[in-house]
């Protein structure tokens, strides 16, 4: 038997440990070598992610809508600060509160994060001191009016859209962010790390948008005082080319807080006699109407199916162009009554309500059209008045569009293209038809009876001095907020216009909702769509080619040969004077005709104006100073506002003034 004694236990034990001991060193140092050194790196690297700047929104003449900037925020480390005193210093230069300054230089705190965000070129100073860690951000700039603020919507603390046209393109706009890897280094705190894996971000793509700014903000501020003046709920104002479908404004207002920034495409209403002119076409269209045929009006009251329908106009009898022309009801029912419940239906279906536009924005309503097999006795009198439906402000004015440019129904456009961050093109808008509607004859009428509801019927109070404008008003009954019967005294009053009559450039929807007072669109209404067309024209607003507009017709009898002569006349003249603006390269410049015995006479006119003075008002009303004096705006940022070239330098209409913001 072998003895062991105890020297050699203990010399055995030693030699199982220190056997156990390497091969446990071997294990951890090869087996388990990627587990620690994982964990090594976590410890000794910290991965930062590189904010992508987000893209830039701009209008369709180029001018920054919204953009990002770059910005830090600055923390700091207390015990690493070397110079306090200079620290807080320069930390209150900046706008820091002497709250967070006596944290900042406080050493019982190992960690301080500053609020606010500040530009790299303001905190430079700061960023050579010692403790101080800065941290990149992106700052979005948000439009300059409330509008625009609503319509194009905005993000959050942490980058992430938040309604409007930021949330519909943000897969575009929000770029890729990057990374970077910073190493750990004790007393240093952290370095970059080259050779460690960077990733720069990826900016993201710029949007155009068919939006122009100027009429934009003319088109906010005729809704803005139409409501403030007529103690209205709230309204829309939509703005598009007729031949294009793009949306050239689009402002929208509620009393509400919740309130969509587009109600034009989100809610949509009744909109009473501004639907007659679909009801008109259909018929012209399918031959079933003759424009000088008459019905009984039975001087403004008449009984259908136990209803009594009441027309303003009263008279005994109308023609058809006269119905269009007076907004008679009880002249458009009669005539419906020749259409059947489907023809009816298609009619309206194919003008494009009852289903979404498309347009690229959240939220967009299909309206309401509800299909003949749900109709009642009363359905196709209610439906020919504008009731009984619902349309959005925008399918109200793309179907209008239709009228304008021919008998098309367009998708609208609110996106022009889109551009990578090197400025090159990646995508670009094609105009995209959705279907014919009518032919380019029956287009071409209802414009001519459109015309005269302006020059002659319920809109004479739309019409413009120098320029020939179609339009068609409504007022409606609104309903209540439970879709249980209607409102009463309250009312939905618009105006739908097309500008210039003969050739519309320009589809220009106006909607008020229950104004107080008077409520007929055609009162009401109307002026608000004068309104913004005067502006326009004054601003000379890349919207409008004024080259392109006829100056005011010369109304005369079919048997007055003599006034027809003087109208050939007046003609002649007009087409000399835009051959010799075009040969002076000046297209759209102002000329007066004068009419001699022998020859008319063309003069030019120097349209100029002093520019007016803007100091002391913010720069919105300083835009609306200069839009209303006939100049175009570009902002650009400085220390005092202030106009280039100076308040009271003579300048010719349509001038662009740069007006120089305070930062």
């Amino acid at each position: 038997m072998i003895r062991v004694s105890r020297v050699g236990l203990v010399h055995g034990a030693f030699l199982l440990f220190a056997v156990a001991l390497v091969g446990r060193a071997a294990w951890v140092q090869v087996g388990q070598a990627d587990r620690w050194r994982a964990r090594a790196t976590t410890q000794q690297m910290v991965e930062r992610e590189i904010p992508a700047a987000r893209g830039a929104i701009l209008d369709a003449a180029g001018t920054v809508l919204v953009e990002s900037r770059s910005l830090v925020r600055l923390d700091i480390a207390p015990t690493e600060v070397k110079q306090p005193r200079e620290l807080a210093a320069a930390l209150r230069r900046v706008g820091v509160t002497n709250e967070f300054v006596q944290r900042s230089i406080d050493r019982k705190r190992k960690w301080v994060e500053l609020p606010g965000r500040f530009l790299s070129t303001d905190v430079d100073d700061i960023l050579k001191m010692r403790g101080v860690h800065p941290r990149p951000v992106l700052e979005r700039v948000p439009p300059s009016t409330d509008g625009l603020r609503r319509l194009l919507g905005t993000v959050d603390r942490d980058g992430k859209a938040v309604g409007g046209v930021e949330v519909a393109l943000d897969g575009v706009l929000r770029g890729v962010p990057g990374r970077t890897r910073l190493a750990k280094t004790g007393r240093l705190g952290v370095l970059t790390s080259p050779e460690e894996g960077y990733v720069p971000p990826s900016p993201g793509r710029t949007a155009v948008l068919t939006l122009h700014q100027g009429l934009q903000d003319i088109a906010e501020r005729a809704l803005t005082d139409a409501i403030q003046t007529l103690d209205a709920r709230g309204g829309d104002i939509v703005v598009l080319d007729p031949h294009t479908g793009e949306i050239r404004a689009l402002a929208s207002r509620r009393a509400r807080a919740d309130a969509s920034g587009a109600t034009a495409l989100t809610e949509p209403y009744e909109p009473g006699s501004t639907l007659k002119p679909f009801i008109a076409a259909a018929l012209i269209e399918k031959e079933r109407v003759e424009l000088d045929e008459t019905v009984n009006t039975y001087d403004g009251t008449y009984k259908l199916h136990g209803r009594v329908i009441h027309d303003i106009h009263k008279a005994k009898q109308m023609s058809f162009a006269e119905v269009i022309r007076y907004s008679s009801n009880i002249g458009i029912v009669q005539f419906a009554e020749r259409l059947t419940p489907g023809e009816q239906y298609e009619a309206l279906r194919d003008a494009g309500f009852g289903m979404t536009t498309g347009a690229p924005y959240p939220s967009e309503s299909n309206g309401r059209l509800r299909p003949p097999s749900t109709w009642s006795k009363q359905s196709p009198a209610s439906l020919s008045m504008g009731y009984e439906l619902a349309v959005t402000p925008l399918q109200l004015a793309l179907a209008y569009g239709a009228i304008a440019n021919g008998g098309e129904l367009l998708e609208p456009t609110l996106v022009k293209e889109l551009r990578d961050a090197d400025g090159d093109v990646s995508w670009k808008a094609k105009r995209r038809v959705v279907r014919r509607i009518m032919s380019e004859k029956t287009a071409k009428t209802m414009r001519g009876l459109l015309r005269e509801v302006v020059t002659d019927g319920t809109a004479t109070s739309a019409d413009l001095a120098s320029y020939q404008l179609a339009g068609k008003s409504g007022t409606a009954r609104r309903m209540r907020d439970d879709g249980k019967g209607y409102e009463d005294g309250s009312y939905t009053a618009s105006f739908v216009g097309l500008f210039p009559a003969e050739d519309p450039q320009l589809v220009i929807l106006v909607k008020l909702d229950a104004p107080s007072g008077a409520y007929y669109g055609g009162k009401i209404a109307a002026p608000v769509t004068k309104a913004v067309l005067e502006a326009a024209i004054a601003a000379r607003d890349a919207a409008l080619d004024p080259s392109k507009l006829a100056g005011p017709p010369v109304r005369v009898a079919a048997n007055d040969t003599a006034a027809a002569a003087l109208r050939e006349e007046t003609t002649r003249a007009v087409a000399a004077a835009e051959e010799k603006a075009r040969d002076a390269e000046q297209p759209g410049a102002p000329f007066v005709v004068e009419l001699g015995v022998d020859t008319p006479v063309v003069k030019r006119v120097v349209s100029a104006r002093p520019v007016p003075s803007v100091r002391g008002l913010t720069t919105r009303n300083a835009v609306r100073e200069l839009h209303r004096a006939g100049f175009r705006v570009s902002i650009v940022r400085g220390d005092h506002a202030e106009t280039l070239p100076a308040a009271g330098t003579v300048m010719p209409a349509g001038t662009t003034i740069r007006l120089v913001a305070q930062r």
